[in-house]
């Protein structure tokens, strides 16, 4: 079924009131299908930047604009978005990032899309278009509605327009590589990292077949300090390479774009500590998988969601489908959270949002 698209903000409220059940998407970078019976709408057309203040680390940006256009605008100011949007290159729209929380491995340092949303404009489920948060970082008015619609996956309600604080952007990065003989050895080595005093802009352990690991930790900054820190960051672990330049580029990019999967797979996504990961890799051992940010995100690339659903459910943890046709992206172990199902009502009295 192809979706709905319109620059028309007063056309979609239009939509949202005249049909019984609403799909909401971006540009299609995560392919995750609306269910049978629902009208989809895209904020695919909604595109452009709002407001840009370089000198207050500011930007407001329409839903639908790609991420990449966003990043280009920033870089050329000496900005970023600190958590790390995944599927940049893939044409992911700011406000799908948003509703699915696709943060990537950098958040580690600054923290997730939670911390640096500050405002939000979207349509509810009457049809009326609801304003939250502001255009600055100092503003404590009103419902905080921008951290609500993080990680919503479009059942809150559709998002029109989004606000961010931003950040100066690194000048350089370094990573080091070090090749571990078990997911044992890596987990042993996390404490060292997450507690230590320095400013790491990512920790991944990534697994290389059933036993070895790689552990990998970025850092970044001004160019010409981070072989001083990355001497320090080494001598913390006790080995390791020390790579910098397109080598160092590439594999993040890919992380960020999730081409370590192979095709056909289903990507899941599942917040976790890391005193979770033995017994998670455990049951998914076969599969591949990463563990990112410092061992608080499992990304799980399976051929099968009905053994990872029933994998996570054991365990009593919880996954976010990400880059599938399935209708519904959660699976695992599903809580019941009354406080969530009071916004759900609040804002969406008629229950259209899917």
């Amino acid at each position: 079924m192809d979706a709905i698209a319109t620059t028309a903000i007063a056309e979609l409220q239009g939509l949202v009131r005249e049909h019984r059940r609403v799909h909401v998407c971006g540009n299609g970078s995560k392919h995750v299908s609306p269910l049978s019976g629902y009208v989809a709408l895209s904020t695919a057309a909604l595109r452009g930047v709002i407001e840009y203040q370089p000198s207050e680390f500011v930007i407001t940006v329409a839903a639908g604009t790609p991420v990449a256009e966003v990043n280009a605008l920033l870089a050329s100011h000496g900005q970023y978005l600190p958590f790390d949007p995944l599927f940049v290159e893939s044409g992911a729209t700011i406000g799908g990032t948003i509703a699915m929380n696709a943060c990537g491995s950098e958040r580690y340092r600054f923290g997730g899309a939670r911390d640096f949303v500050i405002g939000v404009r979207f349509i509810e489920g009457n049809g009326e278009l609801v304003r939250g948060g502001g255009k600055v970082v100092k503003n404590a008015a009103g419902f905080d509605y921008p951290k609500l619609f993080v990680g919503s996956c479009g059942r809150l309600g559709l998002i029109v327009e989004l606000s961010f604080k931003v950040f100066p952007k690194p000048e350089a990065y370094a990573s080091l590589r070090v090749s571990l003989p078990s997911l044992e050895d890596a987990l042993a080595l996390l404490p060292k990292l997450t507690n230590c005093p320095y400013d790491l802009n990512a920790v991944d352990l990534v697994m290389e077949n059933h036993t070895r690991t790689t552990l990998w930790v970025r850092v970044g900054g001004i160019a010409e300090a981070l072989p001083r820190r990355m001497d320090r960051v080494r001598a913390l672990v006790g080995s390791g390479e020390v790579l910098s330049g397109p080598e160092e580029e590439h594999f993040w990019n890919d992380m960020r774009e999730m081409r370590w999967m192979e095709s056909g797979d289903v990507l899941v996504k599942v917040p976790l500590t890391p005193r979770w990961i033995p017994a998670l890799d455990a049951r998914i051992a076969r599969w591949k998988r990463r563990y990112s940010v410092g061992g608080n995100v499992a990304w799980i690339a399976t051929p099968s969601l009905a053994e990872t659903d029933a994998a996570l459910t054991s365990l009593r943890l919880s996954g976010l489908v990400l880059r599938s046709q399935a209708p519904d992206p959660h699976i695992g172990y599903r809580p019941f959270n009354p406080f969530a199902e009071r916004i759900k009502r609040a804002l969406d009295p008629l229950n259209k949002f899917g």
